[in-house]
């Protein structure tokens, strides 16, 4: 243990303090970003589908399917309602397969297009440009909304601002109550709420849902996306260079700077200028207030605002589009993408295999169950007639819409006598408790347990017989 471990002398490292006299040292969380209007063909498609979208949000609770709402998500008797559909507590691998699926449709249009989800037809998106619209038509333009903030309070600007924020209240209130109905009957609760005969939880929900479009659509807006949303951080583990995604196209915008619109394309580049003319509206449009020709961006949501209102300067300065567009890095770098590539056909074929699975799943799923619980009391007892008797109850649950009516009887049991209800209603939607109790004589008894199965059958001439069978056992020990 003689060596010794040689030591070292470094110099500490000198920490460079910034110059306060250089540097505003105000905190500022956040500085608002005022949304510049943009007209393009990426817009249109944009609010196309965000219409299409909120147009189905609304309009689904309405539907009635047989005579009960199309979708109700009832968490109170534990059944979701899809159209025809009914989901129980005992259907829960039905609901992991389809979130799956809708995970790994996720992923392959990630892979493939980037964060268009998240541009086009998240609902974050959708109310925030829906909030923002609404605030352009109160307030004005970007430029006069800046200089409405700016200025003190007055009467022009008391009464817009509260306007605004009565609007985006209100459809608030709408969107809360939309959402409300889904879990619960959406005309009874539109009744109930205009009636002021609200109960405590749908008025929690329904203020609840309220305040949170209100405060994430009007006030959070780009601060769901680039700091609470988890989705923003792991989507550069789905991209490659060949993902298209919105992208400055650098080699033909630099160098950027402004020139007059009569002076022609090659007089600018004879000068060493490129085709960005350095007019900022890529940023100003942005609704998370990045500037794509910093490169890609995490808080980039690929909603292409930027890329039309590029383009709109482009025809302007009579230049070719696509300074700013949807494109890939390979593309950037002068190659060509692939479409077919190994990670998009993997989630390709898992996406269709998922897919298979689930609709086998639903194809495969017979709505009806049977339960047998015996009774625990006793394990069996003698009738006045010297009969063995063992007691029973079938637990039967509708997993339909409709009344049905089930024929019960016993399989494997010879020379049984059932005591009880072989014929039953049950309603949509209802878990029928059945006590019942079947009676043989000793001497037809072999073994001390007997294997039997109930069988219940469906009653409906209008469709195919449906049959389950359930297997439980008779007891009588004392043979």
């Amino acid at each position: 243990m003689s060596e010794r471990i040689p030591v070292k002398n470094i110099s500490p490292v000198k920490v460079h303090r910034p110059d306060k006299s250089k540097h505003d040292n105000t905190y500022n969380p956040r500085s608002r970003i005022y949304v510049r209007a943009v007209k393009g063909a990426l817009e249109n498609l944009r609010r196309f589908l965000g219409l299409w979208f909120l147009g189905l949000f609304a309009i689904l609770p309405w539907l009635s399917f047989e005579g009960h709402q199309a979708i109700l998500l009832d968490i109170q008797a534990q059944r979701f309602n899809i159209f025809g559909l009914t989901l129980w507590p005992q259907d829960l691998t039905l609901l992991a397969w389809i979130l799956m699926v809708a995970a790994f449709g996720l992923f392959f249009v990630t892979a493939f297009a980037g964060r268009v989800w998240c541009g086009f037809m998240c609902p974050q998106t959708t109310w925030t440009f829906i909030y923002i619209w609404c605030e352009e038509k109160i307030e004005g333009s970007r430029n006069k909304r800046i200089k409405l903030d700016q200025r003190k309070m007055d009467f022009d600007k008391f009464w817009r601002k509260t306007l605004k924020h009565f609007v985006w209240i209100s459809i608030a209130l709408l969107t809360a109550m939309t959402f409300v109905g889904y879990f619960t009957p959406i005309d009874q609760l539109f009744v109930e709420f205009f009636s002021l005969n609200w109960s405590f939880w749908s008025a929690f929900s329904i203020i609840f849902f309220t305040v949170c479009t209100y405060g994430n659509a009007g006030w959070m807006r780009e601060i769901m996306c680039t700091h609470i949303c988890p989705y923003a951080r792991f989507q550069s583990a789905m991209f490659d260079k060949d993902t298209f995604t919105v992208a400055y196209d650098a080699k033909r915008g630099e160098q950027r700077g402004p020139r007059t619109r009569k002076s022609s394309r090659e007089e600018n580049q004879a000068k060493g200028l490129g085709d960005c003319v350095d007019c900022n509206l890529c940023v100003q449009v942005c609704p998370t207030g990045i500037d794509i020709r910093n490169g890609l961006q995490y808080e980039c949501i690929n909603c292409g605002a930027c890329v039309d209102a590029c383009n709109g300067v482009m025809d302007k300065m009579n230049y070719p589009k696509g300074l700013i567009s949807f494109t890939s890095e390979e593309q950037l770098a002068g190659g060509t993408s692939k479409i077919f590539r190994p990670k998009l056909i993997g989630y390709a074929v898992v996406l269709l295999v998922m897919s298979g699975l689930l609709v086998f799943e639903i194809a495969s799923r017979k709505p009806l169950e049977m339960d047998i619980i015996r009774d625990r009391n006793s394990l069996y007892r003698e009738t006045a007639n010297g009969l063995i008797s063992n007691v029973y109850t079938l637990k039967i649950l509708n997993k339909s819409q409709q009344t049905e009516t089930y024929t019960i009887s016993v399989d494997g049991l010879d020379g049984h006598k059932f005591n009880g209800n072989s014929k039953v209603k049950v309603k949509g939607g209802e878990v029928l408790n059945l006590p019942i109790s079947i009676e043989i004589n000793p001497y037809k008894l072999e073994k001390t347990v007997t294997e039997f199965t109930f069988v219940l059958t469906l009653d409906n001439q209008q469709e195919p017989t449906l049959i389950i069978k359930q297997d439980s056992k008779f007891l009588y020990p004392d043979l």
